[in-house]
């Protein structure tokens, strides 16, 4: 056939095709064609039709583009065709061609080595994929990073400690290095060279877990750290997949130190206690930094199973721990950590104590590490999510041996009260601190039991000061003077301005007397309604007489009287109604806010903020304390006039006491008229006490009830007593 195509065609254009019919062999002429042969030479028609136009340019056809996989195995095409040959030689063909019986269903060595290389292949993908995919978690396990908040006594010695858990995290610098080798000798020698995961640990423990359906260790040191502060203790297969992904990680991101401290405070050692730290305290009392060796090579023992290796428990746990113990000295020895003249030193074996020497809070230090806690987190800015985090070493002002003696002295009182007052005993409470003059709070009687009471006594402010309120009178007195008329100028005041000191005295303003709401004089009473006559101001104070007090504050402004009873130490919020009984006391301060204020005045007139803690610090890092500065409360001359006159008042009430202390003491008694509260304050070497009995019904009101002899007699008060005997024993 032949196609005709010359110039090209306008649209519609007919394209001829001539078909030229061959003769046929051994034709001689002409044949009569078939009516469906075309005649030859004859033209046929093909008619092209053109697309339509679009717009003012046709739409040409545009060349087929390769697709991304084409572009990508392009230039592969090459290799893979010299690879091919040799890919069908291995792929399997079953049954085997060639062979008979049973050797057709035997793979051939190609087929096998096939197959261990695609196994190699996929487990090396699947292993850089999953390795990639592996995050380290950002958070920390909250139980893992929690740690014990531990109190000490004002000398540095352990005083309580706080917390779910008993741990402390040291720095790896203040673990001795032998501490630190006995560890890796015992769990993971090659810790310092490994990849982070073990292999052969890693199959042994899988085959353990997959095959027998049993758990075993196998895991390095990095591992146990994973698992300790990101993961579970959950003994699965996942899980120690994900372990050893975390910790191949951890080891390319974070150096062997920082991996080997992490683990050595957060991992379990028995009796309550995680990290090394807690451990050394927990078995052998002192400090990890303390240890030698041999005790090292113990606590290194526990990490196997505490459970079966800690001695105290039973014979059998302490068979193994001196085994295990030999063990962990030889293998530091074999790594050249521990030389063979020291191993020779350690032939007998490191007895740890019978139980934790770990000071818990008790009965009596609840309410120290209540105090403690509370200063801590206000003047330190600890909010309480991080305080119950724990790792905070609170250094107080606590002083043990005054903290002993004014307990056993409210004890001593206690059941002096119960021999004598049975019948009110059940209702009788306890309140005692001492304060010295620059505000350290250095004892507290805070209760029989905190947790049964669950309210500091020393801390409350329910029961009024009584006429142990009348110094503050004074002093503002002597501070500020006196004002006889309205708006005049004020008349100065001494401890010789004389006023009446007869019972019964109506209280006077410059307008005249003073009417109550009823419409009453008001009118001062004694103690006991005794009257004294003209009386000047330090003999009142002195012999503790009321009415010249009561119209003292009177005179100087109850204002005054207020204000400066709160420079002394005393909470605006205990402060009394303005009313002419604020200068007998109505206010109601606790016990360690009189003993402050009596301390203000042993300071020679300025006063500290009573405080319970002198340094913080969190994991060895000191954390900054706001601690309170001495200010000016009254002028110098002012407090030593007070003073004067509380240590004649010690002298005619308890003559035998004033010569026998051979420090100044200087005390008052206080009483309330209507006989709800006896206290007394009391300064002896610059460190004042307060101690307040009184009586109230928790399970009724919150109002006092009449002491009825609890408080003891005027000469023979409990209140002093129990003061006497608290200061006694110090000197």
């Amino acid at each position: 056939m032949q196609l005709k195509a010359g110039v090209p065609l306008p649209p519609d254009e007919t394209m001829q095709l001539k078909a030229v019919t061959p003769p046929r062999p051994g034709a001689t002429g002409p044949e009569r064609p078939d009516k469906d042969t075309p005649p030859a030479d004859a033209t046929m028609q093909l008619r092209v039709m053109q697309p339509e136009m679009s717009g003012r340019r046709a739409t040409r056809k545009k060349a087929t583009q390769p697709s991304a996989l084409t572009r990508v195995t392009a230039p592969l095409a090459p290799y893979t065709r010299k690879l091919a040959p040799y890919a069908r030689r291995l792929k399997p063909m079953y049954p085997r061609p060639g062979l008979e019986g049973w050797r057709r269903w035997v793979p051939s060595w190609r087929q096998w080595l096939g197959a261990v290389l695609t196994s190699i292949g996929m487990s090396g993908a699947f292993l850089v994929i999953a390795y990639a995919a592996t995050d380290i978690p950002e958070n920390l396990n909250s139980y893992a990073t929690q740690q014990d908040n531990v109190y000490f006594w004002s000398d540095g010695t352990p005083m309580a400690r706080t917390g779910w858990v008993q741990r402390q995290a040291m720095p790896l610098k203040d673990i001795p290095v032998q501490v630190r080798w006995a560890v890796l000798a015992a769990e993971n020698e090659s810790f310092y060279t490994d990849p982070g995961i073990s292999v052969k640990g890693l199959s042994r423990a899988l085959w353990r877990t997959v095959g027998e359906g049993d758990t075993q260790g196998g895991s390095t040191i990095t591992q146990q750290y994973v698992k300790n502060v990101y993961l579970t203790q959950n003994q699965t297969v996942g899980r120690k997949f994900t372990e050893a992904m975390i910790a191949l990680k951890l080891d390319n991101k974070m150096s062997k130190d920082k991996i080997l401290e992490g683990y050595l405070n957060t991992s379990w050692f028995g009796r309550g206690t995680y990290g090394i730290q807690r451990a050394s305290q927990a078995y052998y009392g002192k400090d990890v930094s303390q240890l030698n060796a041999s005790e090292a090579a113990f606590l290194a023992s526990l990490l196997k199973g505490a459970g079966l290796y800690d001695p105290t428990l039973n014979k059998a746990n302490h068979h193994r721990a001196v085994e295990r113990w030999s063990w962990i000295l030889d293998r530091m020895v074999k790594i050249g950590q521990l030389s063979p003249a020291e191993r020779a030193k350690y032939k007998t074996f490191p007895e740890p104590l019978k139980q934790n020497p770990l000071y818990d809070t008790g009965k009596q230090s609840d309410y120290l590490v209540e105090l403690a806690s509370q200063y801590a987190k206000k003047s330190a800015h600890i909010s309480d999510q991080q305080f119950d985090l724990g790792g905070y070493q609170i250094y107080t002002t606590f002083d043990r041996k005054r903290e002993d003696a004014l307990t056993d002295a409210v004890t001593k009182a206690r059941k002096q009260a119960k021999q004598n007052h049975r019948d009110l005993v059940k209702t009788a409470h306890y309140g005692a601190a001492s304060v010295a003059a620059d505000g350290r709070i250095l004892a507290v009687y805070g209760g029989p039991d905190h947790r049964r009471q669950g309210y500091n006594e020393s801390n409350a402010t329910t029961v009024p000061a009584g006429s142990a309120f009348l110094p503050f009178v004074y002093a503002a007195g002597l501070e500020h003077g006196v004002h006889k008329i309205r708006g005049g100028p004020a008349t100065p005041v001494t401890p010789e301005s004389v006023y009446d000191g007869n019972d019964g005295v109506p209280v006077t303003t410059p307008e005249g007397p003073y009417w109550d709401r009823s419409g009453k004089k008001v009118s001062a009473h004694n103690d006991g309604n005794k009257s004294y006559g003209q009386i000047t101001l330090g003999q009142a104070l002195a012999r503790s007489v009321n009415t010249p007090f009561m119209q003292l504050g009177m005179d100087t402004g109850l204002t005054e009287v207020s204000g400066t009873a709160e420079a002394a130490g005393l909470l605006p919020s205990s402060i009394g109604p303005q009313v002419p009984a604020l200068s007998l006391g109505n206010s109601t301060p606790s016990a360690i806010r009189m003993a402050s204020g009596y301390a203000t005045f042993a300071a020679d007139g300025t006063h500290t903020e009573p405080y319970s803690v002198r340094r913080i610090t969190r994991n060895g890092a000191t954390v900054a304390l706001r601690t309170p500065k001495a200010r000016r409360a009254v002028g110098s001359s002012v407090a030593r006039q007070v003073t004067e006159a509380l240590t004649e008042s010690v002298r005619i009430a308890h003559p035998e006491a004033a010569s026998a202390s051979s420090a100044q003491v200087a005390g008052k008694a206080g009483t309330t008229p209507d006989d709800t509260a006896s206290w007394y304050v009391g300064t002896a070497t610059s460190v004042s006490t307060a101690v307040v009995v009184y009586r109230m019904d928790l399970s009724k009101s919150l109002e006092p009830l009449p002491l009825k002899g609890l408080d003891g007699t005027a000469t023979n008060a409990v209140p002093y007593a129990i003061w006497s005997n608290a200061i006694r024993p110090l000197g």
